[in-house]
């Protein structure tokens, strides 16, 4: 099972000089993804417990659009196991002027990562 969210990062997740985004911001996206692929295999919210790699790969800026997607990959008795991808799928074109934005006909992957979630027992509804 896959979960997708994609979003574009505004002025305010520019973290740094020339409107970088912190890389904390994808993180944030992976435990998003995480939440709805728990809540579609537990019927709960669940638990982050550790992220086990973490790869930055290309910077994000704001007006990009970011697709953040993730799976389940291995499930234990409350454990569940993820990973996760990150990609840039639109940027914004200022040197053509404000308002253009460019569909990357290849989306660039900017972060990676793996992880493991805990849905208690007496929280789980479904898959029993």
């Amino acid at each position: 099972m896959k979960s997708l969210i994609r979003l574009r990062m505004s002025a305010h997740d520019a973290h740094y000089g020339g409107n970088l985004v912190d890389g904390a911001r994808m993180l944030q996206l992976f435990g998003d993804v995480a939440t709805e692929l728990l809540i579609i295999n537990d019927g709960d919210e669940g638990l982050f417990c550790a992220y086990d790699s973490v790869e930055f790969l290309a910077p994000v800026y704001a007006g990009d659009y970011i697709e953040a997607e993730g799976e389940i990959t291995s499930v234990g008795n409350s454990s569940r196991k993820m990973k996760f991808e990150a990609r840039k799928v639109i940027v914004p074109r200022t040197d053509i002027n404000d308002s253009a934005c460019d569909v990357l006909s290849e989306p660039i992957i900017v972060c990676r990562a793996s992880g493991t979630c805990v849905v208690p027992k007496d929280k789980q509804r479904k898959n029993k």
